[in-house]
């Protein structure tokens, strides 16, 4: 079930082996799965990104206030 949130604070997910990435603040989708949240957003310049992040580190970034859970209708 998909759910929407915000990312408020520094937030990052490595892609591979390469370096972290910074998912840029504002609104995201997430799909939950049972290892992990995959996260979709549109940037500034209008180009889409995703990521999968381990369920352990999205859970300390929703305790750290980095990111937001909506709390709208259905969520």
């Amino acid at each position: 079930m998909t759910q929407r949130a915000t990312i408020a604070g520094h937030v990052t997910y490595t892609p591979g082996d390469g370096a972290p990435l910074t998912i840029p603040k504002g609104p995201v989708e997430l799909e939950p799965s049972k290892d992990s949240t995959t996260l979709s957003w549109t940037a500034d310049n209008d180009a889409v990104g995703s990521a999968a992040i381990p369920r352990d580190q999205f859970n300390q970034y929703v305790r750290d206030g980095k990111i937001r859970l909506d709390k709208g209708p259905g969520n």
